[in-house]
């Protein structure tokens, strides 16, 4: 008997019921959806999640059947960006276009994600603004531009001296505009003639030229002319101007004027005026002066003696008297020799009206 050889397979083959009744499963549930979806069959036995729409909507482009009978929209890809002319990416939504416009939240945005998204979102549509510097940056700024503006404040304490010295020499180049020289002849009135009144007075200007000259005639009468010291004789006073309006025309000339004289405060008197001092210069009491003439600083010298000394000129010389012409112009010419060292002086020493 010849042996049999057999090719058996022990594999256990699937279940043809299972597989039919998988397949008839799916028929059934595809089959009864169908119909609940035609509102023949009710959704009593329907969990509430899975529940379809009795009355659904025809399906939008797109759109795919599910199993559970909803459709199913698909994903579309993101929109693409467009490289402007300066490189930067800008979508092509028309809504970009009006970047100032808040975006309306949709129905369905109520999750935190959501949220998040739209605010990202609107903050993205926001237009950028440069970035401004901080409190603290500023002070920094100011500081740099402070320092670079007035470096003088680092500079020792001998360039605020030079810059008051350029101050006064810049001073100086407006003095002669504003700058007289007076000079004034006394007579004696009044008993025994003990009371000094104005006769003639004399102003010239910073160059020595004449400004006023005039006789005056003093409002009481003339007890002795006291014509070796002054030069005024009696013919002098024939034509001569009246006190008032002589004093009138002379203190339209000193107003706002620096005012230089030699004991200026006689002549001040006999004008019944008052100068302020800053604004007056009296060369008998400029210290500098009397060291230039080798005098004692606080002393009282004579405009004779100091023309004399620094200018070698001879004045008041004879019988004949003074002219207050000549001696408002000596007078002028010694202030000149010390002007600088003196005004210097009194800008760190400002007389006190």
């Amino acid at each position: 008997m010849s042996t049999l050889l057999l090719n058996l397979d022990f594999g256990e083959p699937p279940p043809k019921k299972a597989l039919e009744g998988n397949a008839k499963h799916r028929y059934f549930v595809q089959k009864r959806r169908l119909l609940e979806r035609r509102g023949f069959l009710s959704k009593k036995n329907q969990p509430p999640g899975k529940a379809p729409k009795l009355h659904s909507e025809p399906p939008k482009k797109g759109e795919t059947p599910r199993v559970d009978g909803t459709w199913k929209t698909p994903s579309f890809p993101k929109k693409k960006t467009a490289a402007s002319s300066n490189g930067s990416g800008q979508t092509l939504d028309k809504k970009a276009a009006v970047s100032w416009v808040t975006p309306a939240p949709s129905k369905k945005a109520d999750s935190v994600t959501a949220k998040v998204d739209l605010l990202g979102e609107f903050q993205s549509a926001l237009p950028k603004i440069s970035n401004h510097p901080t409190h603290s940056q500023k002070k920094g700024l100011q500081k740099k531009s402070s320092k670079k503006n007035h470096p003088q404040k680092n500079a020792p304490q001998n360039s605020t001296q030079s810059h008051s010295e350029n101050k006064c020499s810049r001073a100086f180049q407006k003095l002669p505009q504003k700058m007289v020289a007076i000079d004034c002849e006394m007579v004696g009135t009044g008993p025994k003639g003990h009371v000094s009144s104005l006769a003639r007075c004399s102003i010239v200007n910073y160059d020595g030229d004449v400004l006023y000259d005039e006789y005056v005639l003093p409002p009481c009468q003339i007890v002795d002319y006291r014509t070796r010291w002054s030069g005024i004789r009696k013919q002098h006073m024939v034509n001569a101007t009246p006190f008032k309006i002589a004093r009138a025309q002379i203190l339209k000339i000193l107003t706002g004027k620096i005012v230089v004289g030699h004991a200026i405060h006689n002549d001040f008197k006999a004008l019944q005026y008052f100068h302020p001092k800053s604004l007056t210069r009296d060369t008998s009491h400029i210290p500098p002066l009397n060291r230039k003439a080798d005098c004692p600083e606080n002393a009282t010298v004579s405009l004779k003696l100091l023309t004399k000394k620094l200018l070698n000129r001879d004045i008041q010389a004879g019988k004949s008297g003074h002219s207050s012409v000549e001696d408002a112009q000596a007078t002028m010419e010694l202030y000149k020799l010390v002007e600088v060292e003196w005004e210097e002086h009194l800008v760190r020493n400002p007389p006190t009206d």
